[in-house]
């Protein structure tokens, strides 16, 4: 990997992480059209250590006080009431299903899970599902002319029953063009939670699994044509990038409708099944773009 692509990698990893739209598909896709080697998921998964250090010092004061109460509520009983605390268990208890399933399915997450004829199908998939729930969410905040309004949750009414299930939606991000957040944000607003709570809770239950992976995958950096130089230098980059949009993001949606991201999902899949049919795109090898680089 030349230290350019990593340039361009870093970016477009820092820019999509945490937008509804998947960093992984577009760090896939962006090798593809450029004609350069699939970076790979362990390349991902270390680049994500950098935007996700963007999330530990954005939200720096609420992990400060959710750790400490979390800690506390080990040894004071009284703490295990207190919500910062109950929300530090859930964190945990989201966390477990895409640990499970990570583990499980790492040879398909490296390989199969890559085709691009399955990431264009997820990012239209999730899209959809991204944007019936913003119109539900919207139309439940608003009320209905002979319904009730009902009052959106809070991350103070989160459950364990609420945060295994957006436990589950993340741990459908395993796959690329799915997006962690377009999933959990997704799940959240189903279940009534504010777009604001929805997104900083996605944002918390990341934390783990992503560092997590990305210390695991760390092994792999090094072998083939991924190097440790450009990788650190993509890392950094995401970082300083991803604190910006992130930044923009909790502000966008304060007021804002996911539909954006709904549509772009919608057209980038098109688009990809298109350049796949005329022979432009192959599904397997990034290094296979246009006819003169067909497959060899």
């Amino acid at each position: 990997m030349s230290w350019f692509e990593a340039f361009v990698l870093g970016l477009v990893q820092g820019l999509t992480e945490f937008l509804p739209i998947s960093s992984s598909a577009h760090l896939r896709l962006t090798a593809a059209f450029a004609g350069w080697k699939d970076p790979g998921a362990a390349f991902t998964a270390v680049t994500q250590i950098g935007t996700e250090t963007a999330v530990l010092i954005y939200f720096r004061k609420d992990i400060a006080r959710i750790v400490t109460a979390w800690f506390r509520s080990l040894t004071d009983r009284a703490m295990r009431r207190d919500h910062d605390a109950q929300l530090g268990w859930l964190v945990i208890v989201g966390s477990v299903p895409i640990g499970v399933l990570g583990l499980t399915l790492k040879d398909q997450i490296e390989g199969p899970f890559r085709d691009l004829r399955l990431i264009a199908t997820t990012l239209i998939g999730v899209g959809v599902i991204l944007g019936v729930a913003d119109r539900v969410s919207a139309r439940r905040e608003r009320g209905g002319r002979h319904r009730a309004r009902r009052e959106p949750k809070k991350l103070e009414n989160l459950t364990v029953k609420d945060g295994l299930l957006y436990g589950l939606a993340q741990a459908c991000a395993l796959v690329p063009g799915v997006s962690r957040s377009g999933a959990t944000i997704s799940a959240g607003l189903f279940m009534n939670y504010t777009r604001e709570a929805a997104a900083r809770y996605s944002f918390l239950l990341a934390i783990p699994a992503v560092l997590a992976s990305g210390l695991y995958e760390l092994t792999e950096i090094g072998e083939g044509h991924v190097s440790w130089g450009p990788t650190l230098f993509a890392t950094l980059l995401a970082f300083a990038v991803a604190y910006v949009v992130i930044a923009w993001f909790m502000r966008y949606i304060s007021t804002r409708s996911f539909m954006p991201f709904v549509i772009y999902r919608v057209l980038l899949g098109v688009v990809i099944f298109v350049l796949i049919a005329l022979g432009v795109l192959t599904p397997h090898e990034a290094g296979d773009v246009g006819s003169g680089q067909g497959s060899h």
